[in-house]
């Protein structure tokens, strides 16, 4: 999977799941302050990227430090890869 495949996919999943407008879906955006999501969110919006990556994101250190769209292209960038390199 290319670096731009998991970014369409990451906001696909952000219009979809919480009706955040395209242009609003910007590398540096802080999912919190500029795109208005909660706590809860993070719940629904773990759920949804699981679904659409078909991977397994566990509570861990790295999920924590998520603040911006660029950390959540990184992070499943690395579960992939790390999908790939064990396969």
């Amino acid at each position: 999977m290319t670096e731009q495949e998991i970014i369409d996919k990451t906001n696909k999943v952000f219009e979809e799941s919480f009706e955040i407008e395209k242009d609003k879906l910007l590398p540096g955006a802080h999912i919190f302050t500029d795109l208005g999501l909660d706590s809860l969110d993070i719940v629904d919006l773990v759920v949804a990227l699981q679904k659409s990556f078909g991977v397994k994101i566990r509570n861990e250190e790295k999920v924590r430090n998520i603040r911006t769209l660029q950390d959540i292209y990184d992070f499943i960038s690395a579960i992939k890869n790390e999908e790939g390199a064990t396969k």
